[in-house]
């Protein structure tokens, strides 16, 4: 136990944010670069080590948070970052980007502030990688078996890496330009700095791991073909299928799903564009959905320099504290002010778009919607609530209905879905096709990092038994774990 007096003796303290107006004019993380050593000992010694650390169950990848807090508190970092990769790929992704379901199954939640576990996460990979504890971890032999990976977001790699340091060879498929899938397209720059997956992905081609952008399995590389140079295949292609909203003057130029929007701007800090081709400079924009993809858009409009935004949610305005139905130790939704709210913009709940209306040229200049409620346990339009808003540009942030199916490659591998859509598998992660795999969002549905980075981890244990008949590799995971946490 790091210090048995630490959590009566010291407040929960996080990391500190850079003031708006300087953070608003760059595309630098948010935080004050760091701030958070100085704290984190004292931060760390909160945890209890409890008798049962419900932290681990909260936490996808069952992170060892007690063992890695203890060594955080006496900064044997070296020590603590072992602890820490012993679970997790990538945990300078997941401390800067995961909501910490860890913390809110922290026992010391129940009626204090939880540990900052999310904050100590990201100190130590941060130490670890300036002390040069991070390594290439390349397989002592090989096994003679090759595994192609479709996708390379955070399920991607984390089967990648694994299947990698197991001895096979592994070549990465990636749509895109760059490595990262999301991770490079879809996080915003203020959120994580796309230096962190640069240095990750030259660790792991160092390990041997192989990386094939700008071929898209389905289209430019028939799967048929993939599947005859490969001995196993693990789909990590993610739920791309955004969810639209289909009312008048959806058409109007100016509206655009949030994954066509948010990638342009990490272009332009990739240094591929000077300026986005879509940008919200000057303009009013209106960003249609409450979660973090909103948050995202919100944040990346106010750096453009928007006139306004406004952030609209169908759902009612959750509360500040649990709610009955979400007690310790589940995920509950709570109100949260993330740091592109703390930059201003209006939020608005319990209003429902009812169409958008333009200007003669086809461009959107205003948005319709009318407020509802729940009515018999259906969302219900209020009478007289119609109003309308300015909206020069529109995003919607309504999430994601399942993996792509117009490049053809569920229909080329004769995948069957589940009946949620996504692409169904048994307990090793295996499809319906012998050797091929599924991970991540493909398999799972629109979820979390760290669920992705556990079921690329899980999925890699399952190719592993397949090619070989056995494994080593650990399963965080069963393919139908389900929790509050998605």
């Amino acid at each position: 136990m790091a210090d048995p007096k630490g959590f009566l003796n010291h407040g929960r303290e996080v990391a500190k944010s850079r003031p708006v107006d300087v953070r608003l004019k760059d595309w630098n993380e948010v935080y004050v670069p760091g701030s958070l050593l100085p704290i984190i000992s004292k931060q760390a010694s909160r945890c209890m080590d409890c008798g049962i650390p419900f932290c681990h169950n909260g936490c996808p990848l069952g992170n060892l948070i007690p063992e890695w807090n203890d060594y955080a508190y006496r900064e044997d970092w070296a020590a603590a970052s072992e602890r820490l990769h012993a679970t997790n790929n990538f945990p300078e992704f997941t401390g800067r980007l995961c909501p910490a379901p860890c913390e809110s199954a922290c026992v010391l939640g129940i009626n204090q502030p939880a540990v900052t576990i999310k904050n100590v996460e990201v100190s130590i990979i941060d130490k670890a990688w300036d002390s040069g504890d991070v390594a290439p971890q390349a397989p002592e032999r090989l096994s003679g078996k090759t595994v192609a990976v479709i996708g390379s977001g955070p399920a991607g790699l984390a089967a990648a890496q694994q299947l990698t340091r197991a001895g096979h060879t592994v070549a990465v498929y990636e749509r895109a330009d760059r490595v990262g899938g999301l991770l490079r397209y879809g996080i915003p720059e203020f959120k994580m700095e796309k230096r962190h997956i640069n240095r990750r992905i030259e660790q792991m081609r160092a390990e041997g791991t192989r990386f094939r952008t700008g071929i898209e399995i389905g289209r430019d590389l028939k799967a048929t073909d993939l599947k005859k140079r490969y001995d196993a295949i693990v789909i990590a292609a993610g739920a791309t299928t955004a969810r639209d909203l289909p009312v008048p003057g959806r058409e109007l130029k100016g509206v655009y799903q949030a994954m066509e929007y948010l990638p342009l701007a990490n272009k332009v800090q990739e240094g591929d564009y000077v300026t986005s081709p879509v940008s919200a400079e000057g303009k009013h924009v209106v960003v249609i959905g409450g979660g973090d993809t909103g948050a995202d858009c919100v944040g990346t409009a106010h750096r453009q320099g928007a006139a306004s935004v406004t952030q609209l949610e169908i759902m009612p305005q959750p509360g500040e504290d649990r709610a009955p139905h979400q007690p310790w130790p589940t995920f509950p939704m709570l109100y949260k002010v993330t740091s592109a709210h703390e930059e201003g913009g209006e939020r608005v709940y319990s209003v429902s778009t009812t169409h958008f209306e333009g200007d003669e040229d086809g461009n959107v200049q205003w948005l319709h919607l009318t407020e509802v409620e729940f009515i018999e346990g259906k969302l219900t339009p209020k009478p007289g609530t119609e109003r309308k808003i300015p909206a020069q540009l529109v995003t919607l942030a309504m999430g994601f209905t399942g993996t792509d199916r117009e490049n053809g490659l569920v229909e080329q591998f004769g995948l069957e879905l589940d009946e949620r859509g996504n692409v169904a598998r048994d307990a090793d992660f295996q499809t319906n096709v012998p050797g091929v795999f599924v991970a991540g969002d493909a398999g799972r549905g629109q979820s979390l990092i760290v669920w992705a980075i556990a079921e690329g981890r899980s999925a890699a244990r399952g190719t592993d038994r397949f090619l070989t008949g056995a494994s080593e590799l650990p399963a965080p995971i069963r393919p139908t774990d389900r929790s509050l946490m998605v």
